[in-house]
């Protein structure tokens, strides 16, 4: 798999567009220790990889994995105060995902205070 493309949110975390399970491998090997999705299972039809698929791909290549499904454009202060949780417990580096990765990088400048 190629890579897919970036947006570095900081020193440790980065986000991208939708992953798939083979996605998991590369990312592994792209040095990142964490994964966190963070969109809802069929947002995109019965074609988007579920969560689950991803979440066993991303233990098998020896990833940390947690899914925190948000809305496009509405994130609950619960859903920010989690994403601040998870980039704190989580080994970095991290790659985060949504559709597009926009969505992961408001939900991250959000958890950040910016």
């Amino acid at each position: 798999m190629s890579a897919p493309p970036l947006q570095q949110l900081d020193a440790g975390v980065c986000a991208a567009p939708q992953l798939d399970p083979a996605a998991m491998t590369w990312a592994a090997q792209a040095g990142f220790k964490s994964v966190i999705n963070n969109r809802p299972d069929f947002e995109g039809g019965p074609d988007q990889p579920t969560s689950a698929a991803i979440e066993a791909a991303a233990a098998a290549a020896g990833l940390r994995y947690a899914f925190l499904p948000v809305q496009p454009m509405l994130h609950t202060p619960e859903e920010v105060t989690r994403f601040a949780a998870l980039l704190a417990e989580l080994p970095r580096p991290i790659l985060v995902f949504c559709r597009s990765g926009a969505r992961s990088g408001r939900l991250y400048r959000a958890a950040a205070g910016g």
